[in-house]
């Protein structure tokens, strides 16, 4: 079952990977002659990237790397590029591809851990990872890359191929549109570049109980001036994860070409990912009882070996940059994505404290194709004393969704138990939506916006006062899947203006003050089967964000403390009238500690903290008023270290602890999930070879060290609930050369 998905593009696919293994081939046939010509055996070798002396603010090289290079203090705002933090009135932060390798990250889940703002959960009974930000979901399929939307890998997006995972804060309407999630941040992708030091790179990793993989990553520069860039990246794993019976499978490749010149940027990327789940577990079904049951074992599995999810992705980005004069600058973007998922997806349904349970069927064959482009023209000039950082640009966002379904009956659901799980017969479907076999389209979205703004300075910039607006349309369509037509009553077109303002104060150049009002564009709900407006759409939810909070950079430590306030409109059902409609409001009210740097020679710390207090603050009759939200603690807490042991050259001690506050499962507040402190612990060994030309990497780690159990998630407005990681080994070696 694990082979049964349908390659949608085989020649884009075959013709993707020649590229990627006939651009590696000659970058390693080169690899030899190239470093014997630049180094000696006394040189020390140094792979960093070479964008801290390309950045400008507001284009697409990439802010340069802090904290041995893992952690960038800032980061892409969208359709206003790259920006320093220290000179933007936003919460953003980077996260390497050093720190990737440094912590044996596979996906984009394993990076954003490092911090207390960003929660991880897994998706509506399937495989999917999701995020909390500030409390508010943002939904894995609405990340960004490159500043686009709706061309990143559907569901798990694997981090070989990127040099950059961002984390945007706050609401972000003005610099990335709307969304179908994200209201309180977002997490925007960077593929990997050619850097001016040649790279070739093999590597292997196993991770408990039998992953097992191997991954290439060659990079070259070539032109008199190293003026065209090549990056290949390609990658399989497959094993049997954690839990037993859960086998997973992992094909990607990717190849990222770039060009630049005194006046002329661009770049084209790539990309092909394949990733397959069987027999996972895809969580449990609470919705029948009044309780959260009891964490099952670890490493028992409780989902059926003919529950399987295959996902594949085709997906490309080019850019470019031109500078029309030295302080004008035109800017264009443009990229798009297939995906096709197909699986059988189970999650048992539990009836009672003893966890018995029972087991649907739901067969989903989806087919996704998506476009995203932007276009605009940035200028810095002064007016007197008034300095102008201008932005004008364009951007668009259109996606078609094809979905059928296959569903089995409830009453022919097969009896499990999470605690002493057996292999039960798949029960047959009952229910179809759509032709199977060849889905009609169901869906369409459209989403296009104009983006003006301008940054004004003062008093040599030490003060900078951003003010922005931007005019969003948006088109939602549905369909029939059984015939086709178009559903007259579930479709919605919007437009609204949103604006934006921030300042920064810099009294010195070490510190920022900073404050901003931003907001966000988010379609509502369905409404339900049974309201006066049953299976219409509710419009738009326009959320709103207040934050003031510091900023500082000591060139060995820097971070960032803030305060702030998102509203919310949430859907609700009046009593009355019976109609469902954007009623309700959530209001999440938290503060924010990020603290990271090398305190003393050979000791780095990364750590940071969130206190959230949210609240229903508007709801039907005033049930639940004053209740806390759904999977929103109240604290989140994340400390990592790292250590070099001196007495030996290149070996490093590593640690990390995640505390998660107990989180409720249901807006009455009466199930809960427990706290949970988790502690990973790890050690890496850099040693030179072949004169020190060459360089070797090992690197050990075990998660989850005291093996603890707890229920990590909960989504889908309280349906599902998520089991933690086990215990987990990991190891990796990886040889530059």
């Amino acid at each position: 079952m694990m082979n049964n998905s349908k390659t949608i593009h085989p020649s884009l696919r075959k013709t993707l990977l020649a590229l990627a293994i006939g651009a590696a081939a000659h970058s390693a046939q080169a690899a030899t002659t190239n470093a014997n010509t630049s180094q000696t055996k006394d040189d020390t070798i140094v792979v960093q990237s070479t964008t801290g002396s390309d950045f400008k603010p507001g284009g697409d090289a990439l802010v340069p790397a802090y904290l041995d290079g893992q952690v960038a203090y800032g980061g892409r705002l969208g359709m206003m590029g790259e920006q320093k933090a220290m000179d933007v009135p936003f919460n953003v932060i980077g996260y390497t591809s050093k720190l990737v390798q440094d912590q044996q990250a596979k996906t984009i889940a394993d990076v954003v851990s490092n911090d207390a703002g960003v929660q991880v959960g897994q998706g509506y009974g399937n495989m999917a990872e999701t995020y909390r930000i500030r409390g508010f979901e943002l939904d894995g399929d609405d990340m960004l890359m490159g500043g686009l939307a709706g061309i990143v890998p559907r569901q798990v997006v694997d981090t070989q191929m990127l040099e950059r995972v961002e984390v945007f804060k706050g609401a972000n309407a003005l610099m990335n549109g709307a969304a179908s999630s994200g209201v309180g941040g977002m997490i925007n992708l960077e593929p990997k570049h050619a850097d001016d030091t040649p790279l070739t790179r093999v590597g292997v990793d196993y991770s408990s109980r039998s992953q097992l993989g191997g991954s290439l990553d060659v990079g070259r520069r070539y032109g008199d001036n190293n003026q065209f860039g090549v990056r290949v990246n390609l990658l399989h794993r497959e094993g049997e994860a954690t839990v037993e019976d859960d086998n997973r499978r992992t094909t990607a490749a990717s190849i990222g070409l770039d060009y630049r010149s005194d006046r002329f940027r661009s770049s084209l990327d790539l990309g092909y990912q394949k990733k397959t789940f069987h027999g996972g577990s895809m969580g449990v079904n609470i919705s029948a009882v009044d309780f959260v049951p009891k964490v099952p074992s670890n490493t028992k599995n409780y989902s059926q070996q003919w529950a399987y999810s295959n996902i594949e992705n085709e997906f490309g980005l080019a850019r470019a940059e031109y500078d029309l004069t030295d302080i004008w600058t035109a800017y264009a973007a443009f990229g798009g994505q297939h995906s096709h998922e197909e699986g059988i997806y189970g999650a048992p349904k539990v009836n009672d404290e003893q966890g018995d349970a029972t087991i649907g069927r739901l067969d989903t064959n989806r087919i996704s194709d998506s476009w995203s482009g932007m276009a605009g023209v940035r200028g810095n000039f002064d007016t007197g004393f008034v300095s102008h950082k201008v932005n004008v640009g364009y951007s668009a966002n259109i996606k078609r969704d094809k979905v059928a379904w296959r569903m089995s009956a409830t009453a022919d659901n097969p009896a499990v138990n999470i605690y002493d799980n057996s292999s039960v017969a798949m029960p047959d479907y009952s229910y179809v939506g759509g032709n199977y076999s060849d889905p009609l389209t169901t869906g369409r979205t459209r989403s296009q916006g104009w983006l003006l703004s301008d940054t004004l300075g003062v008093l040599n910039d030490t003060v900078l006062f951003t003010a922005g607006a931007r005019y969003q349309k948006v088109w939602v369509h549905s369909y029939s899947n059984a015939t086709g037509a178009e559903d007259d009553t579930a479709r919605f077109i919007q437009d609204r203006w949103m604006p934006t303002y921030g300042i920064v104060y810099k009294p010195w150049e070490v510190v920022s003050f900073y404050a901003n009002h931003t907001e966000a564009l988010q379609p509502g709900s369905t409404a339900p089967e049974g309201a006066a407006n049953q299976y219409q759409t509710t419009g738009i939810a326009h959320s709103k964000q207040n934050e003031v909070g510091v900023k500082t950079d000591f060139g060995r430590v820097g971070g960032t403390l803030s305060l702030f306030e998102i509203k919310k409109p949430t859907a609700i059902q009046n009593s009355d009238t019976n109609i469902y409609a954007l009623n309700g409001e959530q209001r999440n009210r938290g503060v924010e500690l990020n603290l990271f740097g090398e305190p003393m020679l050979g000791l780095r710390l990364n750590g940071s903290a969130t206190w959230i207090d949210a609240e229903l603050t508007k709801t039907e009759d005033g049930i639940n008023q004053g209740n806390r939200p759904i999977g929103v603690a109240r604290f989140y807490g994340v400390l990592g270290a790292e250590y070099d042991i001196k007495p030996v050259d290149g070996l490093t001690a590593t640690a990390r602890i995640n505390h998660t506050g107990s989180q409720y499962a249901n807006n009455a507040n009466t199930k809960k999930l427990d706290s949970y402190t988790t502690l990973d612990l790890g050690v890496r060994y850099r040693m030179h070879l072949n004169q020190d030309k060459n360089e070797m990497v090992w690197r050990v780690g075990v998660d989850n060290v005291t093996n603890e159990k707890y229920w990590a998630s909960v989504e889908d407005n309280g349906t599902y609930i998520y089991q933690g990681d086990a215990r987990k080994l990991k190891v990796s070696m990886s040889y530059d050369f």
